[in-house]
């Protein structure tokens, strides 16, 4: 029974990471498609040097994504894409500069949503064991 459940609990981090993971690789593959849009958005938002931390991004979401989707330094992947989320999340999805309405909510939900991402990688990081590479 044990190892039964030691295999289940396996099966659910190795495929709770490897969703994580392509939750960053699929949005850096779009930022590289819709590459002049993206850097609208940003400039919309006030993010400095966008066209070197656009680039930045996506090679820390497709890198990190892959890297923890695969499990190679998990527990850095983890914390680094942490915090990106969090840098992320106060740049474009900062609800408390706009008035209230659909929008505002709009943005105050995937501010939340990617707190819960957030603290879903931090969890990860924390009870992956350091790589010894």
């Amino acid at each position: 029974m044990h190892s039964t459940a030691t295999s289940t609990q396996r099966a659910l981090m190795l495929t709770g990471r490897a969703l994580l993971g392509l939750y960053f690789i699929v949005p850096g593959i779009t930022k590289i498609t819709g590459f002049a849009n993206m850097v609208q958005y940003m400039t919309d938002h006030n993010v400095p040097l966008v066209q070197p931390l656009l680039i930045l991004t996506i090679v820390l979401q497709i890198g990190c994504g892959a890297s923890l989707a695969a499990g190679w330094r998990a527990q850095l992947m983890a914390f680094v894409l942490a915090g990106l989320t969090l840098v992320i999340s106060i740049y474009m999805h900062n609800f408390w500069v706009m008035e209230d309405g659909p929008q505002r909510a709009h943005e105050m939900q995937n501010f939340v949503k990617n707190m819960a991402i957030m603290a879903g990688l931090l969890y990860v990081a924390g009870v992956t064991p350091a790589s010894k590479d």
